[in-house]
């Protein structure tokens, strides 16, 4: 395999990126001899930064190579570089620089992952399914190289260390997580912003057909409050629920009104935090100052 000369790639930056040791040198390699990653969760679209890409590479090449993995039939397993492939493709391009490296399977998915976090914008459900392949994979490896921990302490410790790697807690890891058992229809809710996490992470609990119904509610009345499915728990593990029983639960749930909550402070307790001759305006707007800093603080403890 010829190596490639005179094109300037700054290997280090994709040592960096991938934290893969060794790199080999960059060869081409015919663009049709590469295919996706099995499974690849992060999607390639055709939008206004894709055609940007591709007039960049017309007028420049592909500047840093793809990451490619040999298979038997001569052809090649891509692992980072999905979406400089499509522009090349676009750009018309026969061949494009890559590295190839021998990885197995955990090593190679790892890798995929890793490599495409990097990226600025990652959908929940993009980073739903990579995070489920990087934290299997992981516990593939644990499952190897330690037979002494138990099946839930594999994947606790899988889960810390994937958190650690993107920066998500372990119970941010599960609730994305859980996002792959929804069905398309809820998941693409979560991607368009109209469902929360949280909620997501409530319905993916129910079945698939509890889960049409409850999508069936959603996109007739527009939204679903969490605690209109505190009530379905009890139904998460039999499928004895008739579509009309659930909505008469939501529609209950609904419809139970709000406790309204009054909180007062008399003179002689304020006088404790605020100097006299603060007004009324000026202790509102510390107060609620304070209240939004207590919102923030505790919103980021739950995520």
């Amino acid at each position: 395999m010829a190596q490639r000369v005179g094109q300037k790639v700054k290997l280090s930056s994709i040592d960096e990126l991938l934290g893969v040791p060794s790199m080999e040198g960059t060869v081409d390699l015919d663009v049709m001899t590469i295919y996706p990653f099995e499974n690849h969760p992060f999607r390639v679209v055709d939008d206004e930064k894709m055609d940007e890409l591709v007039e960049s590479i017309k007028e420049s090449g592909v500047l840093t190579p793809v990451l490619v993995r040999p298979d038997d039939e001569g052809n090649y397993e891509m692992i980072s570089g999905h979406r400089r492939l499509h522009a090349a493709k676009r750009a018309g391009l026969r061949k494009i620089p890559a590295i190839i490296k021998e990885m197995t399977n955990d090593d190679a998915t790892i890798a995929m992952v890793d490599s495409n976090m990097q990226r600025e914008e990652i959908l929940p459900s993009e980073r739903a399914f990579s995070l489920k392949m990087k934290m299997d994979a992981m516990n593939h490896r644990g499952s190897r190289s330690d037979l002494t921990l138990s099946t839930e302490r594999t994947k606790f410790h899988s889960a810390e260390s994937v958190g650690e790697t993107v920066g998500l807690k372990h119970s941010q890891i599960h609730r994305y997580i859980r996002l792959t058992y929804l069905i398309p229809k809820l998941l693409d809710m979560v991607d368009a912003g109209r469902l929360a996490l949280a909620v997501a992470q409530e319905l993916s609990y129910f079945n698939n057909t509890y889960q049409q119904w409850l999508w069936e509610y959603i996109h007739e009345n527009g939204m679903i409050k969490q605690e209109q499915l505190m009530d379905l728990r009890q139904y998460r593990d039999d499928d004895s629920l008739t579509q009309e029983q659930m909505i008469d639960i939501l529609i209950q749930k609904r419809a139970t009104p709000q406790i309204k909550k009054k909180v007062t402070f008399n003179e002689r307790k304020l006088n404790k935090y605020f100097p006299a001759y603060y007004s009324q305006s000026e202790i509102e707007r510390i107060m609620i100052s304070l209240l939004e800093e207590w919102k923030r603080t505790h919103e980021s403890e739950d995520t």
